[in-house]
């Protein structure tokens, strides 16, 4: 600064610290009693004429200098030491890491603390204009509902660094480069940002050069905003990039409540549709739905979420709101227009495809989206040509959906398919459809009544060993699937027979009891 320089100034000591900020400059003629004057990142100007002359006071002097978080002291010559400062302080100050200047020439300390004073308050004018202008350009990107690529985008203009949005897993979300290459940005990005931990909600970690917030209301967090400048920011910065993760957690509320509501709306038509019907009066409700209904290729979808426990897995019921947001969200993505519902089981969507689309290849892509095949079930009915049969091909789909049963992920079986049809339950979707017909029930319990009471009475569980041996139909792939030797499970067999009555050698009692074993596994939830 000129007002530094008119003084000839000489670095005695600290140079190594000389990139200290600073954050004010403070005039100070005294020798003791420092700290409590001092508030920390000061630069200390003094004529030194209060200073000790012995080395031991000069160097307890510059230890509460140091200990006060001085970012540097000045001493004028001329009135105290006239030549050069001692070299006790010289020293004091090198091994207190604390910048020491002399300065040669005689300076007005107070044009010296002005001219900082200006600067730090126009430094902070720029930061709170910027800051204003910040808080406007996000607040326009809400009310104009703006979508995440556009916050990433104008955030990373605003800071001139790339922004990553990733998950509370790490996993990428959304990026703008600001022009640099993605590859390179994104490299080993999972590795790189499990590394990167902070103790508050917005941070600086300078090993990484990541500026990090976090993204969400507290309690509802769900990812992290990334600032990649490798220079401490500027407090402007930090503002961006907590407005920024302002607006995308804004924009996720706005539409978890625009899918509450047209969830609520779509499960409405599709109710009306599957239980009475399309008529002229519901065909304009689901076109000014934005789903036409008329001259269009329509197929019911239904999908189930699986939870796995173990080698069991089961259907999570509690699951289905987000299962419909992603189904809903996959299906806008290709430009589908399709009435997508939750029901107490599953969820329900009506697909609406040009005649000429090939509604097996949308699915295929959907059921890519939505995860693997043992992570979602998703079944389809047949495509219809006309609305009045759509409530035909959701009830399909709602049939098929049921009659699935999720395989254990035990890593033996193959996958099963991507999207289940009506041709692929064979026996376990008739049994689904005669579920509330007594006739079934009263099979189930004759062909499997003894047995199931006998495991109850004697705490046994011969019905496993039933099922091992007619869901594997060989009794060498029965005793490993059950962890026993093949002479205890051919004990166990003999008992199953004595206690049934029957002779599992014989063709059609196999057949009779797998098919009671199949009913008796129909979800609790489908049984009436």
């Amino acid at each position: 600064m000129p007002e530094l320089r008119q003084g000839d100034p000489l670095v005695v000591a600290g140079r190594d610290a000389l990139d200290r900020p600073v954050r004010w400059v403070h005039s100070m003629e005294l020798a003791a009693d420092l700290a409590p004057l001092l508030r920390g990142g000061e630069l200390v100007l003094t004529t030194g004429i209060a200073l000790p002359a012995a080395a031991l006071d000069l160097d307890g002097y510059v230890r509460e200098l140091s200990d006060g978080g001085a970012a540097g002291l000045v001493v004028e010559l001329g009135r105290r030491w006239t030549r050069e400062l001692p070299a006790a302080l010289a020293d004091a100050c090198e091994r207190a890491g604390l910048p020491l200047v002399a300065l040669r020439r005689e300076v007005p300390f107070v044009a010296v603390t002005q001219a900082v004073g200006e600067r730090l308050v126009n430094a902070q004018v720029v930061e709170l204009r910027a800051a204003g202008q910040i808080h406007d350009v996000f607040t326009a990107l809400s009310v104009a509902e703006a979508g995440p690529a556009d916050i990433l985008a104008e955030a990373a203009r605003i800071a001139g660094h790339p922004v990553v949005l990733e998950s509370f897993r790490h996993r990428v979300l959304g990026y703008d480069t600001g022009g640099a290459p993605a590859d390179e940005l994104l490299r080993d990005w999972e590795q790189r940002s499990r590394r990167v931990r902070l103790d508050s909600r917005t941070g600086y970690d300078r090993r990484a050069g990541w500026l990090v917030t976090v993204v969400g209301s507290r309690g509802d967090d769900w990812g992290r905003l990334v600032v990649l400048t490798p220079q401490p920011p500027p407090d402007r910065h930090v503002v961006l990039v907590e407005r920024a993760a302002a607006a995308l957690a804004l924009h996720r509320l706005h539409a978890r409540h625009r899918d509450g509501v047209e969830r609520q709306a779509h499960h409405a038509l599709l109710t009306a549709l599957r239980d009475r019907g399309a008529d002229e009066e519901l065909l304009g409700r689901c076109a000014r739905a934005g789903v036409p209904l008329t001259d269009r290729s329509l197929t019911g979808v239904a999908a189930r979420p699986v939870v796995r426990r173990g080698r069991r897995a089961f259907v999570a019921a509690d699951a289905l709101t987000g299962l419909a947001a992603a189904l809903a969200a996959a299906l806008r993505d290709r430009d589908v227009p399709a009435l997508v519902g939750t029901d107490p089981d599953d969820v329900l969507a009506l697909l609406s495809l040009p005649p000429d689309v090939d509604a097996a290849a949308v699915l295929t892509a959907v059921a890519a989206e939505l995860g693997a095949p043992g992570d979602v079930v998703l079944a389809a009915g047949e495509t219809v040509h006309g609305p009045r049969d759509a409530g035909r091909s959701l009830a399909e789909a709602h049939h098929v959906a049921a009659s699935v049963r999720p395989e254990p992920a035990d890593g033996g079986a193959a996958p099963g398919p991507a999207v289940h049809r009506l041709a692929d339950v064979h026996l376990r979707g008739l049994l689904h459809l005669l579920w509330d017909d007594d006739r079934l029930a009263r099979f189930v319990t004759r062909e499997l009544g003894p047995l199931l009471r006998h495991d109850a009475e004697h705490g046994t569980r011969l019905l496993d060993v039933l099922a091992a041996l007619l869901d594997s139909g060989d009794k060498t792939a029965a005793a490993a699937a059950l962890h026993v030797s093949r002479p205890v499970l051919y004990d166990r067999l003999a008992r199953v027979e004595r206690i049934l009555g029957v002779d599992l050698a014989d063709p059609e009692t196999r057949t009779s009891l797998h098919t009671a074993l199949l009913a008796h596994r129909l979800p609790v939830t489908d049984r009436g």
